[in-house]
């Protein structure tokens, strides 16, 4: 089989489209196979132009799972962004040193913790989109352009506006529930291979009847494996 690869930069020849976890650096960052950020520019610098105020020894982590879609202009703020909300100013005098710095707290450690922001797989993230942190987006989520993420969006789910809301669910509940369990995005490659022209069948009758076939067959093996 004449497979992409998930460990190159590049994975086809117009080169706006970069598998970003082969040029993240970042200890805090997790990126999965096949996820790409698309961007006329530069794509492969997306670690320095998208991913704001990241400092790994601030503690919290962004997340991303695999075969996302971003957009060009996506921005994902880290928690260093914030200030200190606990006093009445919240200016951060101790990051310009001297005396300022003498006589206030250490700057990271007055910082309120939002937690990490952690993307799903299959989600896709539209242009100029922006994610806070701490926000959590479920598997097959799709984000409309230009979205302020400041809360958790369900799996499936189309979410847009500023801030960000559900608009409406992609599939029914039975759906959705048969995705979350078939977790098409960790097939093997061949087996993914030969798995397209039903994830990408719009008929979601005959999708479901494959999907429940092949979760039968999954059942099956375990039990005489046991």
């Amino acid at each position: 089989m004449n497979l992409p690869s998930p460990d190159v930069v590049f994975p086809n020849e117009y080169k706006t489209s970069c598998f970003i976890k082969n040029v993240v650096k970042a200890p805090n960052i997790s990126i999965g196979d096949y996820t790409y950020y698309d961007d006329r520019q530069n794509s492969a610098a997306f670690e320095q132009n998208n991913v704001l105020f990241n400092y790994p020894e601030f503690g919290d982590r962004l997340i991303i799972g695999k075969f996302c879609a971003i957009a060009e202009g996506t921005k994902f703020i880290m928690g260093p962004a914030n200030h200190r909300l606990s006093s009445v100013t919240t200016y951060p005098f101790s990051v310009f040193g001297g005396t300022w710095e003498e006589n206030t707290p250490p700057h990271l450690s007055q910082l309120p913790r939002k937690g990490d922001i952690v993307i799903g797989n299959d989600v896709w993230i539209g242009r100029e989109c922006l994610i806070l942190p701490g926000v959590h987006i479920g598997d097959g989520a799709i984000i409309a352009a230009r979205s302020v993420l400041t809360r958790d969006i369900p799996p499936y789910t189309i979410a847009g506006g500023n801030p960000a809301a559900v608009r409406r669910q992609r599939f029914d509940e039975a759906v959705t529930a048969l995705l979350l369990e078939l977790r098409w995005w960790d097939f093997p490659p061949e087996v993914l291979a030969q798995a397209l022209p039903m994830l990408c069948n719009p008929d979601l009758e005959a999708f479901t009847r494959w999907a429940q076939d092949l979760l039968r067959h999954r059942s099956t093996q375990k039990d005489s494996n046991r």
